[in-house]
């Protein structure tokens, strides 16, 4: 999908309220570089910057939730096809 903040999808399809974007890399052609929209928490899109997946893979090291994996919000195959990349 896409609208003006670029190409999305929903990392939970049941929660129509929050976006992932997608880009690719101007630093790395074919690397994908995330941003997290949530409707009831707008500020989320404000105070956090566009994420590599090598610096989200490295935020995951430090959840200490093992019931939840925050990987799973951060798809990059699903990224790469919205976005055209092989």
């Amino acid at each position: 999908m896409h609208d003006d903040k670029g190409h999305y999808y929903y990392p939970n399809p049941a929660d129509k309220q929050v976006r992932m974007y997608v880009r690719e890399s101007g630093e790395t052609p074919g690397a994908v570089e995330f941003r997290l929209y949530s409707a009831e928490n707008p500020e989320i899109w404000e105070r956090h910057p566009w994420l590599s997946r090598d610096v989200v893979v490295e935020a995951a090291k430090m959840y200490d939730k093992p019931d939840r994996d925050p990987l799973g919000l951060y798809d990059e195959a699903v990224a790469k096809a919205l976005l055209g990349i092989k």
